[in-house]
């Protein structure tokens, strides 16, 4: 059975530094709120500083609000446990970064197989108990997200071997191999030329379109930021519309 809610709720989420020092705490989010539908794109922008990363962080489990609440298909994730969080990041949440963190004795098909490893050590479906949502293969699932991103030529090469626009893709596609609701992009055209930097965002909204996954976007790029449906500027931790 479906969800029938947002499929992400963020309420108020505080993060808070504390200093030892006389100073006091460092306040980076101060009561920050959102909703996304299924499917939906969202470029959450905002100077250098502006706890843009730890926002997404926070959403994606790397990081715990000092108050406030995640909720994804209205489960509370910091009220998970260990295990259940691992399998959230696995099969719900998929995870794109400025630096790739491709392994680089990997071909790119064992690079993007890498997070179906998971399955083998038990961690199968998602929190909720579900079973994966496809019975494609996953090698299969795999060279055909490969291709789509135009790498089809490039499955037994290793990182090394590629273009940075190259190794980006094939992140996107590792992100993506276990279909997860949720893809959250940190900066990943940061570290691209121009040129590559507009092909990944197209490919960006394609495969939001395509994969029918929720897509959050956190980028200095406002041309990249213009491609999704809403944007959204941090400012002296508050969100609100650009």
């Amino acid at each position: 059975m479906s969800f029938a809610g947002p499929l992400l709720q963020v309420v108020q989420v505080t993060k808070r530094y504390e200093s030892s020092g006389a100073v006091g705490s460092l306040t980076v989010l101060d009561g920050v709120s959102f909703d996304m539908s299924a499917g939906e794109s969202l470029a959450i922008v905002g100077p250098s500083g502006s706890g843009k990363s730890t926002l997404l962080h926070i959403v994606g489990t790397l990081d715990r609000a000092s108050s406030g609440q995640v909720l994804l298909e209205g489960r509370e994730l910091s009220q998970l446990n260990e295990i259940e969080t691992a399998a959230a990041r696995n099969h719900q949440i998929g995870f794109v970064f400025q630096a790739h963190y491709l392994l680089p004795q990997c071909t790119v098909l064992e690079n993007v197989l890498v997070p179906t490893l998971a399955e083998s050590r038990g961690a199968k479906g998602n929190p909720n108990g579900n079973e994966v949502r496809s019975a494609e293969p996953v090698e299969a699932r795999a060279a055909r997200l490969l291709e789509r991103v135009g790498l089809a030529r490039r499955l037994s090469h290793r990182p090394g071997e590629l273009s940075g626009g190259e190794r980006q893709r094939v992140s996107v596609v590792r992100a993506l191999i276990n279909r997860p609701q949720l893809l959250l992009a940190d900066e990943p055209t940061g570290a691209l030329d121009h040129a590559s930097a507009q092909e990944l965002g197209q490919l960006l909204v394609e495969l939001n379109r395509e994969e029918k996954v929720t897509l959050i976007v956190v980028t200095h790029a406002l041309e990249l930021a213009k491609r999704m449906a809403r944007i959204l500027q941090l400012r002296d931790g508050c969100l609100c519309p650009e």
